[in-house]
């Protein structure tokens, strides 16, 4: 599936951003193929807009923020954030045309990011109730592209079967290369997945946890919510609990931005930051060593890649986006029938190759 090419997806949201970045000024983003630009308007409120000025196609992230309104860098010409200019200072008497304006999108700051919505949203941002809860505390861990597609990282997330091989230096553990149990609960906007799961416990663990033992058990609770962000609660037998929750937001077909947060029922006195955020990282390194080695075009049908038992959760996000997309209107896009349809268009209007590649700088120009 090309994200960037099921029009759907852009009526989700979807984090793009820390919000302390937007005190230094305007930011720029690329969201499902979209370049947008991120501001704080007068209230101290996130905004994006497109990130392309109505005069003269210049990017707005290369201006400056006043009074709230982002500001063209080419002619001065200035928007607020419902995308209407405000003022242009080569009319200072004058009206100014409604139809001087920029697309402006959903924006709302959540979990100390920044989150867009690029159309009519269909769902809210996810509700993670431990955020909100004092006797959690919210850290935040990473944010960075991945080059891998969102819905390959949703599926890790729920593989049972992949920590004995991927994560051999933090987690994984040789003798439970299977889950010891594993249920299935199909949601509207999702999938929620209980598991327990035996996993090593290394030095650096055992200090995190407070558990000298080298071997223990997780009890998983995670939830996927439809398209790219998952809640992992993570329980261990001596009632701590480790809740990662990730968003990995499309930038592109082939690029995420992972967003990655947790909450813990600890303190740091309990455990630092620092040690925290430092076994997470050696465990998302390496699944991110393997999956950028994947397809990014990953296909919903079940015919085109092999499958086994504790694949059962990945198998039920691509019918359920198969589904999805049905219920819209839309049929999967991929490589094999984007390429079919560029073939059966140069056919039909006797276009060569030679003719497409002159062409495309000018297309490539009004697309963006």
């Amino acid at each position: 599936m090309l994200v960037t090419k099921q029009p759907v997806l852009q009526r989700f949201w979807y984090p793009v951003m820390p919000a302390h970045e937007l005190r230094g000024g305007p930011k720029s983003f690329q969201l499902l193929g979209q370049p947008i630009v991120l501001w704080l308007d007068a209230e101290g409120n996130p905004a994006a807009a497109r990130d392309r000025c109505c005069h003269r196609s210049a990017k707005l992230s290369l201006g400056k923020v006043e009074e709230g309104c982002i500001t063209c860098p080419y002619h001065g010409w200035q928007f607020d954030s419902h995308g209407n200019c405000v003022h242009v200072p080569q009319l200072p008497e004058g009206p100014i045309s409604p139809s001087y304006k920029v697309e402006a999108f959903r924006c709302s700051a959540r979990y100390g990011y920044v989150w867009v919505c690029l159309g009519e949203p269909l769902t809210e941002i996810p509700e993670i109730a431990e955020a909100a809860d004092p006797a959690y505390r919210l850290i935040h861990e990473f944010y960075e592209p991945w080059n891998c597609a969102g819905l390959r990282v949703m599926e890790n997330e729920m593989d049972m079967a992949h920590p004995t091989f991927v994560h051999t230096g933090t987690f994984g553990s040789e003798d439970h290369p299977t889950p010891a149990s594993l249920e299935l609960t199909e949601t509207e906007w999702g999938l929620q997945v209980h598991s327990v799961l035996g996993v090593v416990n290394p030095e650096l663990q055992q200090q995190n946890l407070k558990m000298d033992s080298a071997q223990t058990e997780r009890t998983l609770d995670m939830v996927w919510y439809l398209p790219f962000t998952v809640r992992l609660r993570i329980a261990y037998p001596n009632g701590l609990e480790h809740i990662i929750v990730n968003t990995m937001t499309p930038i592109a077909d082939g690029v995420s931005q992972m967003v990655q947060f947790c909450l813990r029922n600890d303190t740091e006195a309990d455990t630092s930051t620092q040690a925290i955020i430092a076994f997470d990282r050696a465990v998302t390194l390496e699944d991110r060593r393997i999956l950028e080695t994947t397809d990014y075009d990953v296909p919903l049908s079940l015919t085109k890649e092999e499958h086994m038992m504790t694949d059962k959760p990945g198998i039920l996000m691509r019918k359920k986006m198969a589904a999805f997309l049905k219920a819209h209107g839309e049929v999967e896009q991929t490589r094999t029938n984007n390429l079919l349809a560029l073939q059966n268009l140069m056919d039909s209007q006797g276009l060569t190759i030679e003719d497409l590649v002159r062409v495309l700088p000018e297309a490539s120009l009004t697309a963006n």
